[in-house]
């Protein structure tokens, strides 16, 4: 099982890194790309792709400080509200048919907890205590101010899908636990 394991490590890297751009490549076509000639499906950045590819121990902590950073400049560039934001930039309207047809719609660049509270998780697995602690707040607040745990938010910052959703409250209560934890060992490395 350990080698099968390295295997894919090995591959996930050799194949799906790209190294110039410092991000994970969406899609390899065994094929023929079933997209559109001239659509460039490599400028998009996966961002739940990545938390779990973080959650896999495939990126180094250097890789991890820039994929942050890269993603933290979508979430502004997109006008989303946090690194909930699952892609960017998001495909063409009506690329996809049903609710993903539009921009930042479900998962065509909608902005979802049950990523984003994964990604908090991981940065504070990795050491970076600060931006999970900032990073964690835009979707701190949204929970109280609509007083449940939506599946996704659209642009503007609007509530989505149930309002129960257990992974959202899960992932959240999760990185929360995490960060207390932390803060608890901080606090007594210090006393």
């Amino acid at each position: 099982m350990e080698g099968l394991k390295k295997t894919l490590e090995t591959n996930s890297r050799r194949y799906l890194w790209d190294h110039g751009k410092q991000k994970f490549i969406p899609h390899i076509y065994p094929d023929r790309s079933p997209l559109p000639a001239g659509f460039d499906e490599n400028t998009i950045h996966y961002h739940g792709g990545t938390t779990i590819a973080i959650e896999a121990n495939l990126l180094t902590h250097d890789e991890i400080k820039i994929v942050n950073k890269q993603m933290l400049q979508n979430v502004q560039l997109s006008g989303m509200p946090s690194i909930g934001l699952t892609l960017y930039p998001t495909y063409p309207i009506n690329f996809f048919k049903g609710s993903m047809a539009q921009h930042y719609q479900y998962q065509n660049g909608g902005d979802w907890t049950w990523f984003g509270g994964r990604t908090i998780q991981q940065l504070v697995h990795n050491g970076f205590y600060q931006e999970a602690y900032e990073q964690l707040q835009p979707m701190i607040d949204r929970v109280v101010k609509n007083k449940g745990f939506y599946e996704w938010y659209g642009k503007n910052n609007v509530p989505s899908g149930s309002g129960k959703f257990k992974g959202s409250a899960g992932v959240l209560s999760k990185a929360i636990s995490l960060m207390n934890q932390w803060a608890k060992n901080t606090v007594g490395q210090q006393q």
